[in-house]
């Protein structure tokens, strides 16, 4: 799978290359859900109402392509697919951790 501008970083920053990884509308929102063990596509779905299915396994194969995700396959009846953090993905908590913390103190001053 390509994804259009991937690796367009002309000047070589390191904010554009984090944002190449984990930028746009539903990225982060997934990594946190799942490191809130929301980690199968149904939960995933159910917790993000406004992404569309195709949308919702797009990013996912990015993350995990990007090596942020681990995908599990459970051989039962009926398979079951459970999404991680991978110990590479772990190294972002921070920056999400940070995310959620800013966001937390605007809605507060948006009040």
């Amino acid at each position: 799978m390509v994804r259009k501008n991937k690796d367009f970083n002309p000047n070589g920053c390191p904010v554009t290359h984090c944002l190449n990884k984990i930028g746009g509308k539903w990225k982060p929102v997934i990594i946190y859900l799942i490191r809130k063990d929301c980690n199968r596509f149904s939960m995933l779905q159910r917790a993000i109402p406004d992404i569309s299915k195709q949308m919702l396994v797009n990013q996912l194969r990015e993350l995990e392509a990007d090596g942020i995700l681990d995908r599990t396959v459970f051989a039962e009846v009926p398979p079951r697919v459970e999404y991680g953090i991978s110990k590479y993905g772990e190294t972002l908590l921070p920056v999400i951790d940070t995310m959620q913390d800013w966001g937390l103190k605007d809605m507060e001053l948006a009040c």
